[in-house]
């Protein structure tokens, strides 16, 4: 089997050479396209050294039996991927139904891994918990340095200076990093989370865990947040109101899979914050949890700074293109036959959860539901 490694437009890769490495070792192929993992400082000659073979992006994309990158294919790209092929890709399925719809027409069979089973067995290719691991590290970082005090406590002669207060919405992987963060910086950390079951979490990095009765807790979720009843909506938006008026930073980071992120700061509220407050904003790209928030922008109101960013992930390459590649090797382990041919075991429930198109059809249900509804 021949597999593909596709430049991004950005800095990181789907696969540092060390990873191409295990992939030859099982006795695959492995072409790279020109300077894909220049923005990671991986270059050509470490990827000649693991074992690939350096291409231009056309001919990786007519020599490889499976592509592999991160980001959705350019239509470009797409246009020359041939009948039969497999993609490997962060393709957002829920909010790129015409690119999905594509790659049934062309009978691609593709694999999303942001719809990964979030099951034990898959945690190790889960890459929406390794992005959201650098994405709630380098938000505090971001809001560390943009706030015009300090995080810790200091004692000095000039007097007591006091910790910064930082309020997390969500106790996802992102908001639980975000959390062991500003504690190590010294900020004092409340979180706020729907599902009563991370408030042990919370607690045991450090954090306050703000409680609001009569939330729904859909075990069936998966662990993901839920939709709640409008009586509960009032009650949190108050709660929140209450504690995002006392705090110097906000890092929100809730959201809900294949819906608009659900509104929690409004704009009363962040009238009401101290001018000089940061809110960080990684739900951006689905909207927001700040009712100002823009994506990839930043936006100042009344002091306030509201930074839209759901992509610190691409601000940290190295590490962030280490722990893609690693959950991208450990999937790939399920269909790779011992003589380094590719089988597609649609027995194997993470497989058959991960795949969106086959054969000309969307294969996924929930995608599929989604799309038909």
């Amino acid at each position: 089997m021949i597999i593909g490694l596709l430049k991004e437009n950005e800095k990181r890769v789907a696969l540092l050479p060390e990873s191409v490495a295990t992939l030859i070792g099982l006795k695959a192929k492995v072409i790279v396209e020109k300077g894909a993992g220049d923005g990671a400082f991986a270059f050509d000659n470490d990827y000649i050294k693991a074992g690939a073979e350096i291409e231009t992006r056309d001919n990786v994309i007519s020599k490889s039996q499976l592509l592999i990158k991160i980001n959705i294919p350019e239509k470009e790209d797409l246009a020359k991927f041939k009948e039969g092929q497999v993609l490997l890709a962060v393709l957002n399925p829920y909010f790129n139904v015409g690119l999905i719809k594509e790659l049934a027409t062309k009978n691609i069979t593709s694999f999303s891994l942001d719809v990964i089973p979030r099951t034990s067995r898959a945690q190790a290719m889960d890459i929406l918990s390794s992005m959201a691991t650098v994405a709630g590290y380098k938000s505090v970082l971001t809001a560390a340095n943009t706030l015009p005090k300090f995080f810790p406590m200091f004692m000095t002669a000039a007097g007591t200076i006091t910790p910064a207060k930082v309020l997390i919405m969500g106790a996802g992987v992102a908001g639980l990093q975000a959390l062991a963060t500003s504690r190590k910086l010294g900020a004092v950390v409340e979180v706020f989370d729907v599902r009563a079951a991370v408030k042990e979490q919370v607690v045991g990095l450090g954090g306050k865990f703000v409680d609001v009765e009569g939330a729904v807790d859909d075990k069936a979720a998966g662990g993901y947040a839920v939709e709640q009843t409008d009586e509960f909506k009032q009650r949190q938006a108050q709660a929140i109101h209450d504690h995002a008026i006392k705090s110097d930073v906000i890092i929100c980071t809730a959201q809900i899979p294949g819906k608009k992120a659900p509104i929690l700061i409004n704009k009363s509220t962040v009238d009401a914050m101290k001018p000089g407050s940061v809110i960080i904003d990684i739900a951006a790209s689905t909207g927001g949890n700040c009712e100002l928030t823009k994506n990839d922008e930043t936006v100042i109101h009344n002091g306030v700074k509201i930074i839209g960013n759901s992509f610190f992930a691409v601000d940290m390459p190295t590490d962030a293109s280490k722990m893609f590649g690693k959950n991208v090797i450990n999937f790939l382990k399920l269909m790779i036959t011992k003589e380094g041919e590719l089988n597609l075991n649609w027995e194997d429930d993470i497989v058959k959860g991960t795949a969106v198109t086959f054969n000309k059809e969307i294969v996924h249900e929930r995608i599929k539901s989604f799309i038909n509804q």
